[in-house]
């Protein structure tokens, strides 16, 4: 079902398998609206130090309708798997809230955290703040 989604994944089987299973654990309401919508993709990071990197993304249509782009790097496959599996989901979360915000949190880095939270992604007690 979300073939299209990770085939940018597939030399990188560890981080495949952890975004396919923030999706899947989704409620059928989000992975319906990101399956319907071309806007949503979910892109690997290529940054190389010294020469940047290269991100395509939908450009922002009628209506005020935005690219739903997802960029995940490629550290997301080695650090500890519950904290990718927040990262991954509080980057689903900014996609699905079109970097907006949920319900009373007008901050949308906490609305992010809040709506990932009630998936099951909370943010970790501990976070590894080493550049992910």
């Amino acid at each position: 079902m979300f073939s299209v989604f990770l085939q940018a994944f597939e030399q990188y089987k560890p981080l495949r398998r952890r975004v396919l299973h923030v999706l899947n654990t989704l409620p059928k309401e989000i992975q319906q609206d990101f399956l319907s919508d071309p806007r949503f993709t979910i892109s690997l990071d290529n940054y190389v130090p010294g020469e940047g990197s290269t991100v395509f993304m939908a450009t922002p249509g009628g209506g005020g309708f935005s690219s739903r782009s997802v960029v995940l790097k490629l550290r997301l496959s080695e650090c500890d798997e519950a904290f990718a599996h927040y990262v991954i989901a509080h980057e689903f979360a900014h996609a699905y809230l079109r970097n907006g915000p949920w319900g009373d949190i007008s901050n949308t880095e906490d609305a992010a955290n809040a709506l990932a939270a009630s998936w099951g992604f909370p943010v970790p007690d501990k976070l590894p703040w080493v550049g992910l």
